[in-house]
């Protein structure tokens, strides 16, 4: 089925796979919403804590076109591609995601949960560079990259089942108010027509990968640029749409903190669930090529590193100007890449 998908697709002209590539990525969006929708009504139904629902199905939901892509391109022997799409992702989740809910309107933080979650996510993202190192040869880190073993995807699916338990333990020390949801005065539902509709969301998302795949290996073949370039900015952005939509509705309905927590989540899970995912199913580990260190890297700690700072100075909310700096931090690195 792959090989004949692929087939088909080097047979095509580019302008065609520019529409299969936009195509799989509008699908691979829709199902991921899909799923977190129904995860949600489901989870309340079944009465469980609201803060639980946002900061982890959810945030697990809209990492899911992430980690689909990312194993796939990890089993086809596409390993720069699966890196390239989660450090993309977490770069454009903090700098463009959040730079676009906070022009809208400025972004309500509750220090205690964002200064307890966001330094998961900036230990997360040095976690990963750490991996990353090539120890027995750091001189060569610029010209030859370095590696991400398997074990290591391992290590990181453990972190995820921790984190993904302290979340649960510190949503249970929060009250019902502050326990905020994203869909509220909840209905009684079928389970059933839920469940069934998780299941057509799982299998939309697992589908669209498995197209958007060989279409931009294709593209970045007849482009001459590197699968990690195109991962990092086209896949990335593609792949954290879910991200974006839910961040803008939450922004518009007044529920910016819900924004926030969704972007932390997501820039943690990109390390530990798609990164651990990717790595786990690679016998010989992820290589990392030199421009990670060059170049992706150092943004990924820029942005999570800026991000931090203005949720520690930041009184009440992210405010407009600071929105700015991340969307102009995301511009730049985008430019650069093709640059």
């Amino acid at each position: 089925m792959d090989k004949l998908l692929e087939g088909f697709i080097i047979n095509l002209s580019s302008p065609v796979i520019f529409l299969i590539i936009a195509g799989s990525l509008y699908t691979l969006s829709k199902g991921a919403d899909v799923l977190v929708s129904n995860a949600v009504s489901i989870s309340e139904q079944l009465g469980i804590p609201k803060m639980i629902i946002g900061a982890t199905i959810v945030s697990l939901g809209t990492t899911l076109p992430e980690t689909s892509v990312s194993v796939m391109a990890a089993i086809k022997g596409n390993a720069d591609l699966a890196l390239g799409n989660a450090v993309g992702s977490i770069i454009c989740d903090t700098a463009l995601i959040l730079g676009i809910a906070s022009l809208i309107s400025p972004l309500p933080l509750k220090k205690e949960i964002v200064n307890r979650h966001g330094w998961i996510q900036l230990g997360s993202g040095i976690l990963l560079v750490l991996l990353s190192l090539p120890y027995s040869n750091i001189k060569g880190i610029l010209s030859e990259g370095g590696r991400i073993n398997q074990l290591s995807g391992f290590l990181l699916l453990a972190l995820l089942a921790a984190y993904i338990y302290i979340s649960i333990k510190w949503t249970r020390n929060q009250n019902e108010e502050e326990a905020a949801t994203i869909a509220q005065g909840s209905v009684e539902i079928n389970k059933v027509s839920v469940f069934i509709r998780l299941i057509i969301g799982m299998a939309v998302v697992i589908l669209s990968s498995k197209v958007l795949i060989p279409a931009v290996t294709e593209v970045a073949i007849r482009m001459k640029v590197p699968n990690s370039i195109i991962a990092a900015t086209l896949v990335a952005f593609g792949t954290s749409l879910p991200e974006l939509v839910t961040a803008i509705t939450a922004t518009l309905k007044g529920h910016g903190e819900l924004a926030v927590g969704n972007i932390i989540g997501a820039d943690i899970l990109n390390v530990l669930f798609v990164m651990g995912s990717a790595t786990a199913v690679t016998k010989g580990g992820i290589a990392v090529p030199p421009e990670f260190f060059t170049l992706y890297f150092p943004a990924m700690m820029f942005v999570l590193a800026l991000f931090r700072v203005g949720t520690i100075v930041s009184k009440d909310s992210l405010k407009r100007p600071f929105g700015f700096i991340l969307l102009a931090t995301y511009a730049l690195v985008t430019i650069i890449s093709y640059v």
